[in-house]
């Protein structure tokens, strides 16, 4: 989820995490179980007099199957869950705006069921998972093979 957001203009950082449930600091090793209730996140910084919220909606929705409440592709644990995490009153209502919008262009046959929650403590993952993409170039193309992806995007967005 950074790369699509990573070199545009206003973007000041992209921190990997998670977010959300019942454990303080939490490892990958405890995420990935699907036991804690966190989610797999990344934590935007931005200027929003340059890259507008809306402009992070319009990006976000096709990296992603806004009709599977219970994960992504392959990725069927409750951490892989898509959700837009909102800080304050205005960017929630610009979410569920959005999320209303998108479900009635006709491009889906299911309904658009993505979670728009409040943000909670944020935990940033470890080291070697920020940037992964770059660090591991080969194997983070394997493992968005595997994840279906490209699938989800070829299918909803092309």
């Amino acid at each position: 989820m950074v790369s699509p957001f990573e070199e545009q203009p206003g973007i000041h950082g992209i921190i990997s995490g998670y977010m959300g449930g019942t454990v303080e600091n939490p490892t990958y090793e405890q995420v990935l179980t699907g036991e804690t209730g966190h989610l797999e996140v990344v934590q935007i910084s931005f200027d929003p007099a340059i890259f507008p919220y809306e402009k992070l909606l319009e990006l976000y929705w096709p990296q992603i199957d806004p009709t599977d409440a219970t994960g992504q592709g392959n990725d069927r644990k409750s951490q892989y869950r898509a959700a837009i995490l909102y800080h304050n009153e205005e960017q929630r209502q610009l979410a569920l705006k959005s999320r209303e919008e998108l479900g009635k262009t006709g491009r889906f046959d299911k309904p658009v069921v993505t979670a728009i929650e409040e943000a909670s403590v944020f935990y940033p993952a470890e080291e070697y998972h920020q940037n992964f993409h770059r660090k591991d170039p080969k194997y983070y193309k394997e493992s968005r093979i595997y994840s279906g992806r490209d699938e989800i995007i070829k299918k909803y967005w092309s």
